[in-house]
């Protein structure tokens, strides 16, 4: 028994550093591009350029008042429900295509044909399709994120080393132990990469989004801030935004110390 506990301290050890590691260089990273936002604040010395400080100040006034958190909510429901639909779906007919060659035969021209194509410039067809609601902004959000865990998906299963396929095969795996076993495991890095490639794309487009017809997201609390002259309140939902993509981005880092403990390498 002493082994396993051995182990698992040792495993928690590792993961403290880098998380202490990935902390530090965030801080560093921060201090950095406070100090640039500083400079050149000082140097522009316009009021549509405020003092990094007061854009801090005012995040933390409008987070405290709920009017950015509201928004901010607004814009995580919609990256979530995207999310949700395109992840299982994305990655069920990716895997599959990638294994079997009949399937990819009629996968591939539509992703061949479709994925290259930039999603944002399919928003005016959809708001006409689909209104100018919520369902149109999630809807471009799933492309998005969809076409990116799809080729990703595929391209993995294809890759698995036949060897491994053959010697579960030999210990008598069937087909769905194979995808459990070794499809799914093998291209699940990938699979991750992917997805933090889709959200930091997700959440750019979604600022282009939700300016069209709005009344919530951060996009339009950010337009409207604009609108109205105030800078500091555009500077704060602007950091807001990039706090939710990092916060996008460290979700998937921890999935994949979860999940790929055994890629860890030090």
């Amino acid at each position: 028994m002493k082994a396993p506990v051995h182990d698992a301290r040792f495993a928690a050890a590792r993961v403290s550093r880098r998380a202490v590691k990935k902390a530090a260089s965030l801080a560093a990273a921060l201090a950095v591009i406070i100090g640039i936002w500083a400079l050149a604040a000082r140097l522009v010395d316009k009021s549509f350029l405020p003092q990094p400080w007061g854009a801090f100040a005012r995040l933390g006034a409008r987070l405290a008042d709920g009017s950015l958190a509201l928004n901010l909510g607004a814009s995580a429901k919609r990256v979530g429900l995207a999310l949700l639909i395109a992840a299982p779906l994305a990655t069920a007919l990716g895997l599959a295509s990638g294994r079997s060659k009949r399937l990819d035969a009629f996968v591939s021209p539509f992703v061949y044909l479709l994925h290259p194509l930039p999603k944002i410039a399919f928003l005016p067809v959809i708001m006409l399709f689909l209104g100018l609601g919520d369902v149109a902004k999630v809807f471009l959000i799933f492309l998005i994120i969809f076409g990116q865990l799809l080729v990703s998906a595929r391209d993995a299963a294809r890759a698995v080393p036949p060897a491994l396929v053959d010697t579960l095969r030999a210990m008598g795996a069937s087909k769905l132990d194979l995808v459990r076993h070794a499809v799914f495991p093998f291209a699940l890095p990938s699979l991750l990469s992917a997805l933090r490639i889709g959200l930091g794309t997700a959440v750019a487009v979604l600022f282009m989004a939700e300016t069209f017809a709005s009344e919530t997201g951060l996009g339009w609390y950010i337009m409207d801030a604009w609108t109205r002259v105030d800078y500091p309140d555009m500077y704060a939902a602007i950091i807001a935004l990039a706090l939710f993509g990092l916060g996008c981005y460290l979700a998937v880092d921890v999935a994949e110390a979860v999940l790929c403990r055994w890629r860890d390498v030090d």
